[in-house]
């Protein structure tokens, strides 16, 4: 017995060295995922002015939320966005114009209070510093179509580009480490190249709905975030489908194990783009339910030096261009490094933009 638990013991060291061996995982910081209702709920839940009670964002699924505002007028649910626009911006299943307007409210509330604190002399240098770039940042975003905004923690948000309820369809991305609210336009620019690429036919969100990795880590080892994320990007799916028909999902790096997680529903989602992928949590593409392809990875991507194994918790299982998983492969040709899949004259981006466009790719690899 005390030599099977020692070939086991070996096995798992081998293991284990084999997945951290790649970059400075054990150097990067340890993130706890921002799980639960949005800011504000517990007020939200206690307001009975309208007289009718209001959804727990807890409890309620986005289908309960969609048929609550579908029994209030206009004016009541503009009454709601501006006594609790952090709650009614992030709350999935509300009308989506509603939406823009909560978060809109809740953007510029925090960028006064921030900006309030940058200018306090009672507070140090640093903190002051601190709130300046989060004013500046929360100015960036004033105007822009905001389907979901978080402040807590490194902030989360989701932009729109298109619109939602006329463009015939819609693509969902999802990123993978180092994204938060400070470093969101990285995802939006490649919204914005898959929108322009499709020729405007397509709406996109730039979903940066939960706790990404920091750095190549444990926790991108792992997948207790990605976990988290997915049941998070769960709800977001199942309030636009009801409005936009099913999405695509587009999942770059670690975002394909959270997309992989979070199980789609083929009512809700017309198929999931693997891309620069460390696995995505599954050992076969027909595990997932719908429809999946896996972009080739270009020389330059870093991602093809991850070892494919699952072990322990660590590690993301097969690689999703394996002819063993199989799922359909596009093209990376034009594309460089690991983030660059949506480069405008990319193969990649080609594919990507009839593929969200028509529900198949003009190419494959």
């Amino acid at each position: 017995m005390l030599s099977r638990l020692r070939r086991k013991t070996a096995v798992a060291g081998l293991v284990l060295a084999a997945v951290l061996g790649v970059g400075s995982w054990a150097s990067a910081d340890a993130q706890t995922p921002l799980t639960g209702p949005p800011p504000g709920s517990a007020e939200w839940v206690a307001d009975g002015g309208l007289g009718v009670r209001l959804p727990d964002p807890a409890k309620a699924s986005p289908a309960e939320v969609a048929a609550f505002f579908s029994g209030l007028t206009p004016e009541q649910q503009r009454q709601l966005a501006f006594r609790h626009p952090q709650v009614v911006g992030n709350l999935d299943g509300a009308p989506i114009e509603l939406r823009y307007l909560a978060n809109s409210l809740a953007v510029a509330q925090e960028g006064s209070r921030e900006q309030s604190r940058a200018d306090n002399p009672a507070l140090t240098a640093e903190e002051r510093e601190l709130a300046a770039q989060h004013a500046a940042r929360y100015r960036e975003l004033a105007g822009r179509r905001l389907l979901a905004f978080d402040p807590r923690g490194r902030g989360q948000l989701a932009e729109v580009f298109g619109d939602l309820t006329h463009d015939t369809r819609t693509a969902v991305l999802v990123p993978g480490s180092d994204v938060d609210l400070g470093t969101a336009d990285r995802l939006a620019a490649m919204a914005k190249a898959l929108r322009a690429e499709s020729g405007e036919k397509v709406a996109v969100v730039a979903w940066v709905g939960y706790t990404t990795p920091v750095g190549v880590g444990m926790d991108a080892a792992r997948e207790e975030l990605a976990r988290a994320g997915a049941s998070r990007l769960g709800r977001l799916v199942a309030g636009l489908a009801p409005v936009t028909g099913p999405v695509t999902l587009f999942c770059h790096s670690y975002g394909s194990v959270v997309c992989g997680r979070s199980a789609p529903d083929p009512a809700q989602v017309a198929g999931l783009v693997a891309l620069a992928s460390p696995g995505v949590g599954l050992d076969r593409a027909d595990e997932v339910r719908v429809p999946v392809w896996a972009v080739v990875r270009n020389p330059e991507d870093w991602i093809s030096n991850v070892p494919n194994v699952s072990f322990l918790g660590f590690g993301h299982g097969a690689d999703p261009t394996s002819p063993g998983f199989g799922a359909q492969l596009l093209p990376s040709t034009g594309s460089h490094g690991h983030s660059d899949y949506f480069a405008p004259g990319s193969a990649s981006l080609a594919a990507f933009a009839a593929l969200a466009a028509t529900g198949s790719p003009t190419t494959t690899a």
